[in-house]
């Protein structure tokens, strides 16, 4: 990297291509809190530097509160460590796996510095989300530049060509067939929830909205922008095709943000409404977007769209989420055990060392607003 950590030397950057076999594999996520004394200084870590006013944070907290103050994605990631630990014994992959933050504890910072005194130089890093974009992917490229740059502040020898550490971040994953495959199995369940009626059930497909901005620059430049959302879509429509659903929806949810900012739309309740408009009792939602029950899930799903489909007389089910699928923890696992050796499709987008980005220009970061803006995402 060319910017120095304070008071120290650069981190030195080995070979990007360099193919010596990783000795770790790094579970990265976005963090949340576990008590309700947790709840905002959650919130003060995600937003910090935004500007956003304590009221809206305070308005958000509630959210965490009406669930006794837990997230459930800490738990939900620790499972799916435990599941991917076991995955790797049964392939004869000899990795340790360890978790990281960045909003939460452990902290990324705390986790890499602990990594490297246990010895640990070459590390694969698999991040909780399944995008493009820059909070799918460039943010986490973002959170391997930081804990890079502290564990440089905290062990002066990481920096020095003698102690360099290389953290490979692995590609996007949204369209890997156990992806896709984890997936339509959750809509049949959902489908199997409703029983028979006179009416198909309408399946409605959920990501998390971003800014219109957002996703215009997300991507590399050179391809028009908006890979978050194509991808999304993408995704999407294989899940139908695996179950043979010609007609689907794919909506947004979890918007945030001061009303004149565009972000994606319709929104999942806002789209509820039409669908009862023109006639629509039965629907599914699968929440695409996202690989496990975060707070956003929870809440915006099975509290608020369930109420308005309760409301408006709609049979209602909201698709599982695919992190503890068995499919899904074997994809991860292939995805450790094809890059361990050193090698791997280094192309691959999301897939680059020491938080550079995968392609030049890619998933640059829109401008925010700092004085009316709220936390990205309703909860997680």
């Amino acid at each position: 990297m060319s910017s120095s950590a304070p008071g120290n030397a650069a981190p030195v950057d080995p070979t990007p291509t360099d193919s010596a076999p990783f000795d770790a594999v790094l579970f990265l996520s976005f963090g949340g809190p576990d008590g309700p004394e947790d709840v905002m200084p959650f919130l003060e870590n995600v937003t910090r530097g935004r500007g956003i006013p304590r009221e809206r944070l305070e308005s958000v907290a509630e959210h965490y509160l009406h669930f006794g103050g837990v997230s459930p994605i800490n738990r939900l990631n620790l499972e799916m460590i435990d599941a991917l630990r076991r995955e790797l014994d049964r392939r004869g992959v000899d990795l340790p796996v360890y978790f990281g933050n960045r909003n939460w504890h452990p902290m990324v910072e705390d986790t890499l510095e602990e990594m490297y005194r246990a010895g640990h130089r070459r590390i694969l890093v698999f991040p909780t989300s399944a995008w493009g974009g820059y909070s799918g992917c460039r943010q986490y490229h973002e959170d391997i530049d930081r804990a890079r740059k502290a564990l440089a502040e905290r062990v002066p020898a990481s920096a020095g060509p003698d102690g360099a550490v290389v953290l490979r971040k692995l590609p996007q994953y949204w369209s890997h067939p156990a992806f896709v495959a984890a997936g339509a199995d959750a809509v049949r369940r959902a489908l199997d929830t409703l029983g028979p009626g006179d009416e198909t059930p309408r399946l409605v497909f959920t990501a998390h909205s971003v800014p219109t901005s957002a996703d215009a620059a997300s991507g590399p430049a050179a391809d028009g922008g908006r890979l978050y959302s194509r991808q999304v879509m993408a995704a999407s429509q294989a899940v139908a095709d695996e179950l043979g659903i010609t007609d689907f929806d794919q909506v947004w949810q979890s918007r945030s943000g001061p009303p004149q900012i565009p972000w994606l739309e319709p929104d999942i309740c806002d789209h509820l409404e039409n669908l009862a408009a023109e006639g629509v009792r039965r629907v599914v939602v699968y929440p695409v977007g996202f690989i496990s029950d975060h707070l956003e899930v929870i809440w915006d799903l099975d509290n608020e769209a369930a109420e308005v489909a309760e409301r408006l007389g709609m049979d209602y089910a909201r698709a599982d989420t695919v992190g503890a699928d068995p499919r899904f923890i074997s994809m991860i696992g292939e995805f450790v055990e094809a890059y361990a050796g050193g090698l791997g499709d280094l192309s691959a987008m999301g897939c680059a060392d020491n938080g550079r980005t995968c392609r030049e220009n890619c998933c640059v970061p829109a401008a925010r607003p700092r004085s009316s803006a709220s936390p990205a995402g309703r909860g997680r």
